[in-house]
């Protein structure tokens, strides 16, 4: 009857930890299982050691020491790196349109993101010819502009990548576009 006091002491003194724990982390509490992972917490703190009566079992050292497993990553070539998969993708959905308008305006879109990608990469100027050669190698001859095609100036896309994106806010200019000055509308004019 000696021992079993002692336990019984022992869990109430480790039930008034696990509260301790979790008023002090109280974003434990958003995870699912999170009166779990305290009483895991315990279990590591005291060594694995601890005789108590817990509401979950002990977990096995070697449980909680075990790592994930690999991830695997995606082993697929990209011939063109520079202009990367998303681009090949986006050429592969083109190719498989119906041929009219709507195809033929996606293809320039697409040439004109795939001369942009070129010029992250290579800041020289890029001839509107190698990035249609290219749509055509891509594509293996199913997606083609004309020669003549006319895609988005180099200085055009160099000025938008060194000014970023458009939808940016200016945090230099307030809203309203008072420039700062108050303005009393309501205020009754002394005579």
């Amino acid at each position: 009857m000696l021992g079993s006091g002692r336990r019984e002491k022992r869990t109430r003194t480790a039930k008034a930890i696990i509260q301790v724990i979790a008023r002090l982390n109280p974003h434990l509490r958003n995870h699912d299982n999170f009166e779990r992972t305290l009483w895991d917490h315990l279990w590591i703190m005291s060594e694995f050691k601890l005789d108590v009566d817990a509401p979950f079992p002990m977990p096995k050292p070697e449980e909680l020491e075990s790592k994930p497993e690999r991830v695997p990553y995606p082993q697929t070539a990209v011939k063109y790196g520079h202009y990367g998969k998303m681009v090949e993708r986006m050429i592969a959905q083109c190719a498989a349109m119906e041929a009219g308008e709507v195809r033929e305006a996606y293809t320039l879109l697409v040439a004109n993101l795939m001369k942009r990608q070129f010029l992250a990469w290579n800041r020289d100027t890029v001839p509107d010819a190698i990035i249609l050669k290219d749509l055509a190698e891509m594509s293996k001859g199913k997606v083609k502009l004309a020669p003549d095609t006319q895609l988005a100036h180099t200085a055009d896309l160099l000025r938008a990548q060194q000014n970023g994106p458009r939808n940016e806010v200016d945090l230099r200019r307030r809203p309203g576009g008072s420039g700062g000055k108050k303005r009393h509308r309501n205020r009754k004019k002394r005579y």
